[in-house]
């Protein structure tokens, strides 16, 4: 069974046999609480900003993984692609490279987006492959909008959307809430709320997931 906890911002908890953080930050520069320590077998950074990666130290151990580049790898038994992509909408002239991470646990095909600030071409789309579960950005200013990441996500068709990197209580990073992002997406998934999201199999109907943040 897959489990997926969310800390705020783009970071991660995602376990079965092996545990993925993706960008952890370290709680106090941003106004939560931090990841838990000493958790990750495998730590996915999209970029160096302090709110992706600054909890680095915290979530990882003497023995784990850190992948921040893009490329093909297979650890800890997770067979993992990290694609390039931008921060911004200029390239990554404002705000510099971004990596999408896209793993495989028990058979199911995650993608996480990181700190994407544009569209994917057809080419990305096509990179990406068909996924099952995609973690998406939704507060604008700093990535995609709400609006963008529904269009976003209809494109890539997965079977669960879980929306990241919104306005949450205590955040104080200025980013967008993501009432936008589920207007936009109910017209083809069914919103719910969960605290803990476990995954055994995929459900019959598309599922868009809003996660409470355990970093609160």
């Amino acid at each position: 069974m897959l489990t997926f906890q969310w800390y705020g911002q783009a970071c991660f908890k995602v376990e079965n046999s092996s545990t993925i953080v993706t960008d952890p930050h370290n709680g106090e520069t941003i106004g939560l609480n931090p990841p838990p320590a000493d958790v990750a077998d495998v730590v996915t950074i999209s970029h160096q900003h302090h709110d992706h990666a600054a909890g680095e130290e915290i979530v990882a151990s003497e023995d784990s993984v850190i992948i921040k580049e893009s490329g093909s790898y297979t650890e800890k038994g997770v067979a993992i692609k990290g694609i390039d992509s931008f921060h911004d909408k200029a390239e990554g002239s404002k705000r510099g490279k971004n990596v999408i991470f896209v793993f495989e646990l028990e058979g199911k095909k995650i993608c996480h987006l990181g700190d994407l600030g544009h569209q994917l071409d057809e080419e990305a789309i096509e990179e990406i492959g068909q996924i099952d579960v995609l973690l998406v950005p939704v507060g604008g200013n700093y990535t995609i909008n709400g609006a963008e990441a529904a269009d976003l996500t209809k494109s890539l068709e997965p079977r669960v959307v879980i929306p990241i990197h919104f306005l949450v209580e205590g955040l104080t990073v200025e980013i967008s809430g993501l009432e936008e992002f589920t207007d936009e997406i109910r017209t083809t998934y069914k919103v719910i709320e969960k605290e803990v999201l476990q995954l055994d199999g995929l459900p019959e109907e598309k599922l868009a997931v809003q996660l409470d943040c355990f970093a609160n």
